[in-house]
């Protein structure tokens, strides 16, 4: 039986902070400054994506320091053309909270943008009436301290001045778990989007919040996730590892059995809350996935297919400079400590 939120704030004002002023841009000019530059020194790349005809019903970004990521924000995100976007993000500090095993929301009114304050859409209370109150838990504090969303929204905001969206975050969870809770979403949605004539892909888009591979024995807490060493030749295999993940589970047709097979890559057999390979989003893509899957089943739109628009890591190109610009960095790059980002798009 579907409940109704209990939580739903009278207060439309209820703007969410900043939590990264470093390594993203909060200012219109910033944003401006930056996509220049992107245009300068990784002209080929981007043009090549931002004049493609091609419109995203689903896409995956990184969410990691602008200057290390580069193209990849504006390549994958260009071809968001929704107005509403459906988010779905890390929990990075899920375990602090003590949040897992249900999918997380807000009562945050607007989110920070460089034109503008980014409208949550009120489709977010109505899908969450018609989830069950076991699926899902309402956390500001959780909603405030990430920044695997936040990273997108200036993107998405340049590329579209009257985007809304709507702000999920995925926490730890068992791919049963997952299933679970990503059918009784995607229903939800369905209702919702449906009731109000939205399109998918035209009306409203998912869009997916990770990084690939951290990678290293230096900076991570402590912990060594140099899996093939920190030499030239651990730097090809780990690579080569995360081709192997992109191209056998994220790109080409979806499916839960390839979708399943992405966490047996990214977390432990018998401890889905431990790292097997370290992707921050080893919850989000295949909830998000997931959802996507069940949607268009539902629906009966054409089946989804990825394109892997790129893949790169923090060290294997010249950042695009920032410093002018009041961006920096928020972690080292170097062969004891990169991360991998990934950016994939379905139609």
């Amino acid at each position: 039986m579907c409940q109704s939120p209990s939580h739903t704030s009278n207060n439309t004002k209820k703007l969410r902070g900043l939590v990264d002023t470093i390594g993203f841009a909060h200012e219109s000019w910033q944003m401006d400054s930056l996509m220049t530059r992107i245009r300068r020194f990784e002209g080929d790349s981007l043009r090549y994506w931002e004049n493609k005809d091609v419109t995203w019903r689903v896409c995956i970004s990184p969410h990691d320091d602008y200057t290390y990521v580069g193209y990849l924000y504006p390549a994958v995100l260009s071809h968001v053309h929704a107005p509403l976007v459906i988010m779905f993000g890390v929990a990075h500090k899920a375990r602090l909270l003590g949040l897992q095993d249900k999918i997380v929301a807000g009562t945050y009114a607007r989110y920070r943008g460089p034109w503008g304050p980014v409208p949550v859409s009120p489709f977010r209370e109505e899908i969450l009436t018609h989830l069950d109150t076991s699926l899902y838990t309402v956390n500001d504090s959780m909603m405030g301290i990430e920044h695997s969303l936040e990273a997108l929204l200036p993107f998405l905001q340049y590329y579209n001045r009257n985007i809304q969206i709507v702000p999920l975050l995925v926490p730890y969870m068992s791919y049963a778990r997952m299933q679970e809770i990503s059918k009784s979403l995607s229903k939800a949605i369905r209702f919702v989007m449906e009731k109000h004539n939205l399109v998918w892909g035209k009306d409203y888009a998912l869009v997916i919040s990770t990084d690939a591979v951290h990678y290293g024995d230096q900076d991570w807490h402590g912990s060594n996730f140099a899996y093939y060493g920190t030499d030239s030749a651990g730097l090809a295999k780990a690579v080569a590892h995360e081709h192997e993940i992109i191209d056998s589970t994220l790109t080409g047709k979806i499916s839960p059995e390839r979708i399943k097979k992405f966490t047996e890559y990214t977390v432990q057999k018998d401890d889905y809350k431990a790292y097997k390979w370290t992707w921050c989003g080893r919850y989000s893509v295949p909830f998000g996935l997931l959802t996507a899957w069940h949607l268009q089943q539902i629906t009966g739109t054409p089946p989804l297919s990825g394109e892997l628009v790129g893949y790169r890591n923090s060290i294997d190109h010249k950042p695009i400079p920032v410093d002018d610009l009041h961006m920096g960095v928020t972690a080292p790059a170097n062969m004891h400590h990169w991360v991998g980002y990934a950016a994939v798009g379905y139609e």
